[in-house]
């Protein structure tokens, strides 16, 4: 009988390392253009501080009960 080449450990927490290393080896291309993605990144790093700003604090202070309803009333 021939054998194994198989170069993967025996231990379970090393077996799951080399898998997720290689799972994750090198560049993955999935099919985003980077600039596309860094431009929208930046529109929604600015998005909610800018919404915020422009809200009145009745409609601030309306939407945070909201939020806390939402949260705590299950």
């Amino acid at each position: 009988m021939p054998k194994r080449s198989s170069k993967k450990p025996r231990d379970v927490n090393a077996l799951a390392a080399a898998i997720v290393a290689e799972a994750t080896e090198g560049p993955v291309d999935d099919g985003k253009n980077p600039a596309a993605v860094a431009l929208g990144r930046l529109g929604g790093k600015v998005g909610g501080k800018r919404r915020a700003a422009k809200l009145s604090p009745e409609r601030r202070s309306e939407i945070a009960r909201k939020a806390a309803r939402a949260r705590w009333g299950k």
